[in-house]
């Protein structure tokens, strides 16, 4: 089974216009096919720009990335329909219901009306929101909404899967039932990268992490080497003793 590169992020920088100083500087990574990569720092520290980046919302101001699918890199052209994005802002219409909005956003990835049909249902089936999924989506509780904006990063089946802040805001079942779900589907081969502030929920969840602190690298590595090397008796405490304990809102 193929374990090489999924994303090769070289030398990349990034400066926002009337800005003093760079936001990210001279980042390089490789997260590798079928990680649970996880991107983590204090605010401000240039973790979203860096997803933002990878997903192609915004260009660097330099550096190189590449995207690889079984080891063969893919195109430009190709990226949109291989990589999913899932925000930390709901990315659906709330006037709509869950199997509408599916339709509308898988449509746009051009999926056949029968291929869209089977995969709405069986994420509506994976992510219990079969019941509701009839219902406009302002009616729900945080934890359906997140899911639905789950649905919608993966109607496409991505290989490679961004996630921003994908279980803040819910409750402990819905919590559980969305990290298991994307437990399974990186079983069976999606390359998952993640941000969030829930240092155990990370802990538990990814195999390799990077700490970025005010735009660079300050540690990389597997989970459990990070810990070891820094003398950390949790992920919590590796993040304090290599980011500082001041204030970052």
């Amino acid at each position: 089974m193929y374990n090489g590169p999924s994303i090769q992020i070289e030398n990349v920088t990034k400066r926002y216009k009337s800005a003093q100083e760079d936001s990210l500087s001279r980042v390089n990574l490789q997260i590798n096919e079928s990680d649970v990569y996880g991107l983590l720092g204090p605010n401000g520290a240039g973790k979203t720009t860096l997803i933002s980046i990878l997903c192609g919302i915004i260009p660097p101001s330099q550096g190189n990335i590449a995207y690889y699918i079984n080891g063969t890199e893919i195109s430009s052209q190709e990226r949109r329909s291989r990589l999913g994005f899932v925000p930390q802002e709901y990315a659906f219409y709330q006037e709509l219901t869950p199997k509408q909005n599916l339709d509308y956003f898988g449509a746009m990835y051009n999926l056949s009306k029968a291929e869209l049909s089977v995969r709405i249902d069986e994420l509506l089936e994976e992510l219990g929101l079969t019941k509701v999924a009839d219902k406009e989506v302002f009616k729900f509780s945080g934890g359906m909404k997140r899911r639905v904006n789950l649905a919608i990063g993966l109607i496409h089946k991505p290989a490679i899967l961004f996630l921003d802040e994908p279980t803040v805001g819910v409750d402990v079942q819905s919590k559980n039932a969305i990290i298991k779900y994307l437990e399974e589907i990186n079983k069976a081969g999606t390359t998952i990268v993640y941000t969030s502030h829930h240092m155990s929920e990370a802990e538990e969840f990814c195999n390799r992490i990077a700490l970025i602190d005010h735009g660079k690298v300050v540690a990389e590595g597997g989970m459990s080497d990070l810990l070891a090397g820094n003398d950390a008796s949790s992920l919590q405490d590796l993040f304090i003793k290599l980011t500082g304990e001041e204030y970052r809102d």
